[in-house]
């Protein structure tokens, strides 16, 4: 037992699973030489004419390829190369190619507008920037004009570097596509420069880069001021797919469907890693899209999927959810936001797989607790899992920074392998959350049970405090959804004269569902405290959502202020 003196304090523990030190290009090297003919990468698109196949052997070949003409173009280890991307194949070669190289890749958010993304760039001295020309009408390569015109009188960007006012760092643009545009390398000219280098120099370079090595970094916004660029290592992604993975059950002979965006730590870990490390069969969804991810499973014979609850929601609602052959379907990761009983009871009934639950954050460079595949239905339920091998974990009175007994709310903090090196350039807030003795403090609250057991309460920032009664959404979001007309419900709290704050309970009705205020009020007062009855029910079609498929609560708190007419008691709550 890894508790003791009833504190919710867990040291780490092994559970049989030892720590591996390798690169990401050394991995790649070695499913080519165990796996070559085994089928690595599919992309299934017929409607938009990309049908691509690769085997293990195929897939480095590629890689390699890539991983030249970065040379080519002069990137150097620790150099920052930027993919501003939808799912496409280029971006994984690219992810690959830098991991090789010792170069850092950085993702960029696909919502990204001009000055999110000109804000990156600067931030994170980006070198080289790599993206489509747009996505869902954001116009990415207009954006990049608009941010360095001086782009457009590059001659011969093969040969002349980018001179911009506001990026300096920047060096060249290259456009994942095959129309030619002005100043920017298309990527097949990116690859066609590699041809002049030698395996050779290859192989050297890639024996330079130490697993210690920054390999990529992940902007992330947190709970206040600008994004922060979070450095996971290779020691942490491989290894942090080695723990998931064994925890997971899952095995080579996986058929991975995944939608989760690359630039998100689901998608390039959970999605590119996780298959490299199993030597397992990717099969990634270009977007999100429920009917296409249906239609994949049936017809790739597809085994695993990681999906937040949002999208498992939106499969199991999709009209033709009863056309699609589901049988193969076995293991499904979720998590990121809290996962309600009643969508596990309906995966389980009508997917027949079984939910394995995950949680962490990208300074934690995915997972820090995970069910077992042998645990009780009820504890994958009730709980987050265990915390993951090899890593600490303790709750702590965020007000005294002391560790409270079993069973007590408090923050989450951890402590292990896969924690961030820090935020790129700013030790200031790096301070904030990684503290001198190497605790992460992550803005969770949670519970931990005397077994170890994490139980995620909410964020810090989204409990509401009600007339100094601390309310957590989760709790009231996991009992709605029990009603049989409610697909979906999310809380946020409002500000309110009188009380400090209000809760408000938005929500997306089952199809063809009927349900009004009175009679979900009603149903609340005879089932939770009163104090837990929201005061504010909105109905909707649909939650604002980030690319990873989060609803976004502040957007949700901005358009409930204005619609009630709030923003007077908004201005006393930050005064």
């Amino acid at each position: 037992m890894a508790i003791q003196n009833g504190q919710a304090h867990w040291e780490a523990e092994e559970f049989g699973v030892d720590l591996i030190e390798q690169t990401l290009g050394d991995l790649l090297d070695q499913r080519a030489a165990e796996l070559p003919d085994k089928e690595a990468l599919v992309y299934h698109y017929p409607e938009f004419g990309l049908e691509m196949r690769l085997s293990y052997s195929q897939y480095r070949h590629m890689v390699n390829r890539v991983a030249k003409g970065l040379l080519a173009l002069g990137v150097e280890r620790g150099d920052h190369v930027a993919v501003w991307a939808p799912n496409v194949p280029e971006w994984i070669f690219l992810q690959l190619a830098l991991a090789k190289i010792g170069g850092v890749i950085v993702t960029v958010n696909t919502n990204y507008r001009a000055a999110e993304v000109e804000y990156v760039l600067q931030q994170g001295d980006i070198k080289l920037l790599c993206l489509t020309e747009e996505l869902r009408g954001n116009a990415y390569l207009e954006s990049v004009y608009d941010i360095a015109p001086e782009l457009k009188d590059v001659a011969e960007p093969t040969q002349q570097k980018l001179q911009a006012a506001r990026l300096p760092k920047l060096e060249r643009v290259v456009l994942l596509g095959k129309a030619s545009r002005p100043g920017v390398l298309l990527f097949e000219q990116l690859v066609a420069l590699g041809e002049t280098i030698s395996d050779e120099a290859l192989a050297a370079r890639q024996a330079s880069v130490n697993t210690r090595d920054v390999a990529m970094m992940q902007y992330t916004s947190g709970t206040t001021g600008f994004p922060k660029g979070v450095m996971l290592t290779h020691h942490s992604l491989i290894n942090q797919s080695r723990v998931a993975c064994t925890r997971g059950d899952l095995a080579a002979d996986e058929r991975y469907v995944t939608a989760m965006p690359l630039f998100h730590i689901a998608g390039s870990l959970g999605g590119t890693i996780y298959s490299m490390y199993l030597g397992c069969t990717l099969i990634p969804l270009i977007a999100f899209d429920p009917l296409k991810h249906l239609e994949l499973f049936q017809q790739e014979r597809g085994t695993f999927t990681f999906a937040v609850p949002t999208m498992l929601i939106a499969m199991l609602q999709q009209p033709r959810f009863t056309e699609f052959d589901l049988s193969s379907v076995r293991r499904i990761f979720t998590g990121a936001t809290p996962v309600p009983v009643v969508l596990m009871e309906q995966v389980k009934e009508r997917m027949g797989a079984d939910c394995s639950i995950v949680f962490g954050m990208t300074e934690t460079c995915g997972a820090v607790t995970q069910s077992f595949h042998t645990d009780s239905f009820e504890l994958k339920a009730a709980t987050v899992g265990l915390p993951i091998p090899h890593t600490s974990m303790k709750v702590v009175d965020p007000a005294t920074g002391e560790t409270v007994t079993c069973g007590a709310s408090g923050e989450l903090w951890t402590k292990g392998f896969s924690n961030m090196t820090g935020y790129y350039n700013m030790p200031d807030k790096t301070a904030e959350t990684l503290d001198d003795d190497g605790w992460l403090h992550t803005g969770d609250l949670a519970a931990m049970r005397p077994d170890g057991y994490i139980n995620i309460i909410g964020r810090v920032k989204d409990m509401i405090i009600r007339g100094g009664e601390n309310i957590y959404p989760a709790e009231i979001e996991a009992f709605l959804m029990r009603h049989p007309a409610i697909a979906e419900a999310q809380l946020v709290g409002v500000p309110d004269q009188f009380m400090g704050e209000e809760v408000a309970a938005v929500i997306k009705l089952k199809s063809g569902a009927t349900l009004s205020e009175d009679e979900l009020r009603e149903h609340c007062k005879a089932n939770i405290s009163r104090h837990k009855v929201p005061k504010y029910f909105r109905f909707v079609e649909s939650y604002p959502l980030t690319m990873s498929g989060k609803v976004q609560k502040f957007a949700l708190r901005e358009q409930l202020i204005k619609e009630l007419g709030l923003e007077e008691a908004a201005d006393l709550k930050t005064a």
